[in-house]
């Protein structure tokens, strides 16, 4: 475990392991030692960025960053929102999170695990356990919502923050390398439709926002649309941004063009959260 703390009632970040006891699953390279990431070789872990302690309203986020299930953008999709969320009262925690390398479970293991030692630690952290989410990016957004689909109402998170997120599998609009990654070429239809969260949702999937841009040509439009339209049919809160531009992954860059109006967007639902 790493700490570090800057000056008083500064942000304090810490690194932390998230199998201290052994993996419970391997994806066939992550017993390998050392841990390389640009082999993407990932050792599992979190980054914990937490705000000045007056200013916690007792929320976090648990982010997992995108890259198709094959790699990580940590800095964009991960860190550099760190500041965002601590000015907004929040506790912001960065998984890095192995890669599936043809067995699916892996990161779904490793998300569930580092929402489990956030709410383990959320008296130290000044976090109510009832009261943590998760945010994703593209495949992490996948992720994300797979996670918050694929658990019972004593482990799923609170609420869901999703950018321009892989959602289904479906050939007709998936992103076909993050279902590729996660489970494989040759998938069966049945993990096809498991893990097509659209037809996972019931009515204690956790309240979500979606943020995407109209042009996205990686990860078309429906996979939020359909989301959203299954999140209202079964009557969770959800709020949908579409902007008119931008592509795929802008993430925290400034030079995105409807950036402040994202952050404004987002802003402004994290005020709606109990």
């Amino acid at each position: 475990m790493f700490f570090a703390a800057g000056a008083a009632n500064a942000q304090q970040v810490l690194d932390i392991d998230l199998w201290q006891n052994g993996l419970p699953n391997s994806n066939g390279v992550d017993k390998t030692q050392p841990y390389d990431d640009s082999k993407r070789n990932f050792k599992p872990s979190i980054r914990v960025f937490l705000p000045a302690k007056e200013n916690a309203n007792g929320k976090a986020v648990v982010c997992c960053p995108g890259g198709g299930y094959v790699h990580l953008s940590m800095e964009n999709e991960g860190y550099n929102w760190a500041q965002f969320y601590n000015e907004q009262g929040f506790a912001y925690i960065v998984l890095k999170y192995r890669m599936p390398n043809g067995v699916t479970e892996v990161p779904i293991s490793d998300a569930k695990e580092a929402l489990r030692i956030v709410r383990e630690n959320a008296a130290a952290w000044n976090i109510s356990p009832d009261k943590v989410g998760i945010m994703g990016s593209s495949a992490g957004g996948h992720l994300a919502s797979t996670v918050a689909t694929h658990s019972d109402s004593l482990t799923a998170p609170a609420f869901q923050i999703l950018f321009y997120p892989v959602i289904t599998f479906d050939y007709a609009y998936t992103h076909q390398g993050s279902r590729h990654g996660l489970i494989g070429k040759e998938a069966s239809p049945e993990m096809v439709e498991l893990y097509s969260n659209e037809k996972q949702v019931t009515k204690q999937t956790p309240p979500a926002i979606m943020l995407l841009s109209d042009d996205d040509t990686a990860v078309p439009t429906p996979n939020s649309v359909n989301y959203y339209l299954a999140l209202k049919h079964n009557h969770v809160p959800a709020s949908l941004h579409i902007y008119p531009s931008g592509g795929h992954g802008w993430g925290f860059r400034e030079n995105f063009k409807y950036h402040e109006q994202m952050l404004a967007d987002l802003k402004a639902w994290l005020k709606t959260l109990k």
